[in-house]
């Protein structure tokens, strides 16, 4: 009670002698960095591209100029990423005397394997195979595509506006991981007229692991000549009949088709940005707060980049989402350094969140000071739309003890409508310092309709509600940089559920995976949720599922396709390893 109460007479202090605004967190300096950070020079901030390098270098000078110590003397620690997939020279595709061109008539998808597949092409519909109660639907029934290639339509039969029952079944990934695991030894996806009028072949492009087998994508211009060889009719026949009937349409073509894959990873540099803020109080220093936010965006937009309008390439400035976050940790450094605070902190702006927390896993695996002296983490993560309701969401307040009453109380200056989540893990870098046991402060207000598309420009920012906010935060960093007492951490969560990143798939085991493997070996557990069927089931924080129900899981992708399998109720089997063992766990859902 004694600790309780001191912290409450701190708290109380602080607010009454706070000013409501402090010179050194301005409107014009916030609405200057988040100008030039969400400008067409920096053109979306992807990672890997020489404007990711401009930014981070912008960022090292504030911390430079607000007298911080720059870690490694430039402050970047650096990262690479993959971006993309490459074609080799390698590559063929032929059947007969006809030998098909790439990137006209076929190219290779994101998540192929490179490898030479020479076999019999089996038409196998839209590779559906599922019985879910109320829908059943087999296109392998009627053949046998152990080792061969197998053609596939992509999407649903009909329009493809969403509404369709099969839509779940339709990734491509999916479709070609049911097939691998029926022991095709490579998928050919092809386009129909309803799915892509114009027939485009996929660019080599987005962040994808590889399955086991070779995955091509046709043009039905050439799919059509290899039907015609075979004595087979057109796609188009085949397409009309299935969605006039909704029902499958498979048989063996009898023609052999030789394809050799050769792709590779594109490897790109990235950066955190960090800097170092040592402390005043000889013991505290040695103690750490954290201030982060991440500096990527989209770039340009386009398929593979999480983009809401894929089809629009232009610069996805990333005003709010998040040079607003970027511009907060730049004026709190220079308005900590100003106040001496005890503990040392530091101040970092992460790179590629939005391909999946990359750079603050990085930083977490890499730490560039000792994680068990970080007693928290705030992220700062899309801050510049206070509305006319005052909106202030924060995460992780059940992360540690006494973050609920030290809110409120600053909150007493400031009047925000507060929406607070206990939860330690989320969409956003906070969830790599929570998996570490840190306690975590997620902050921002909110998403809105131009999130992730060209429209969140720095016009839309409300640089006043920002100024407040960052206010706000400054008050809570003083009371934490401050406060003599270690701040304990408590588990809270993860509780998963959608979010703006999706969901995993129709129903969840209760865990929050490893979305930054790059491997192929199963999909590392980073943290599991008490009570939920993981939980129950036995399955560990730092356990690697490598199967789900016998069907191979080799990382993040093939786990959400698995997931999309399954339903309410089912008792499943859910194969982990557990240091140099395996074992099987029953999982009720």
């Amino acid at each position: 009670m004694h600790k309780i109460a001191t912290y409450t007479i701190t708290i109380l202090l602080l607010v009454s002698c706070q000013p409501r605004f402090d010179e050194q967190i301005t409107p014009q300096e916030i609405k200057e960095h988040i100008n030039y950070l969400a400008s067409d020079e920096l053109k979306g901030r992807y990672p890997g591209t020489p404007e990711d390098r401009l930014l981070a270098e912008y960022i090292t000078s504030e911390f430079t100029q607000a007298g911080l110590s720059l870690y490694e003397k430039k402050g970047l620690q650096h990262f690479d990423i993959i971006t993309s997939m490459e074609a080799g020279p390698d590559n063929l595709l032929s059947f007969g005397e006809t030998r098909l061109t790439m990137d006209s008539d076929y190219r290779p998808l994101a998540f192929s394997a490179s490898g030479t597949v020479s076999a019999e092409v089996v038409f196998a519909g839209y590779g559906f195979q599922f019985d879910d109660g109320k829908l059943s639907w087999d296109d392998f029934q009627e053949v046998n595509v152990n080792g061969k290639w197998v053609m596939l339509f992509r999407g649903v039969p009909g329009k493809q506006d969403g509404s369709s029952p099969y839509v779940n079944y339709s990734e491509d990934r999916g479709k070609a991981l049911l097939a691998a695991d029926l022991g095709a030894s490579g998928v050919i996806l092809v386009s129909g007229s309803e799915f892509d009028p114009e027939d485009k072949l996929d660019e080599l492009k987005g962040r994808q692991h590889p399955l086991t087998i070779p995955v091509i994508q046709m043009s039905r211009t050439a799919a059509d000549r290899l039907l015609a060889d075979a004595g087979s009719d057109s796609l188009a026949h085949y397409e009309a009949e299935i969605a006039a009937t909704l029902q499958p349409i498979s048989f063996h073509t009898g023609l052999e088709l030789l394809g050799h894959v050769d792709l590779h990873p594109k490897k790109v540099e990235s950066f955190n940005t960090i800097a170092i803020l040592k402390g005043s109080d000889p013991v505290l220093k040695k103690q750490f707060v954290v201030v982060g936010a991440h500096h990527d965006h989209l770039g340009m937009g386009g398929p593979g980049t999480s983009s809401r309008v894929p089809d629009t390439i232009a610069v996805h400035y990333g005003a709010d989402d998040n040079a607003s976050g970027v511009a907060g940790v730049m004026e709190l450094s220079e308005y900590m350094a100003g106040r001496s605070p005890a503990r040392s902190m530091v101040f970092t702006t992460f790179g590629a969140e939005e391909m999946g927390l990359i750079g603050s896993r990085f930083f977490t695996e890499h730490p560039p000071v000792d994680l068990s002296m970080v007693q928290v983490m705030i992220n700062l993560d899309m801050l510049g739309r206070l509305n006319e309701e005052r909106q202030l969401q924060i995460g992780g307040i059940g992360t540690s003890p006494g973050f609920r009453s030290l809110l409120d109380s600053l909150n007493g200056s400031f009047h925000f409508n507060m929406k607070y989540s206990n939860e330690g893990y989320g969409p956003s870098d906070h969830a790599s310092f929570y998996a570490k046991d840190v306690p975590v402060l997620f902050i921002s207000t909110g998403a809105h309709p131009d999130y992730h598309t060209p429209r969140d420009r720095p016009d839309a920012i409300n640089i006043e509600g920002e100024q407040e906010v960052l206010t706000f935060v400054a008050g809570i960093l003083e009371v934490l940089a401050d406060r003599k007492d270690k701040i304990a951490f408590t588990e809270a969560g993860p509780k998963v559920k959608g979010s703006s990143r999706g969901r995993y798939g129709g129903v969840t085991l209760g865990l929050m995976p490893d979305v930054t493997y790059e491997g192929t070996d199963g999909m590392p557990v980073m943290f599991v949720t008490d009570g939920k069927p993981a939980a129950v089931g036995g399955i560990q924080k730092g356990d690697t599922i490598v199967s789900i129900e016998g069907k191979k899981v080799g990382n993040i992708y093939d786990y959400m396709s698995r997931l999309k399998q399954l339903r309410e109720g089912m008792d499943i089997v859910v194969s982990v390893k557990r240091g140099e063992d395996v074992m099987d766990l029953v999982i009720r859902l």
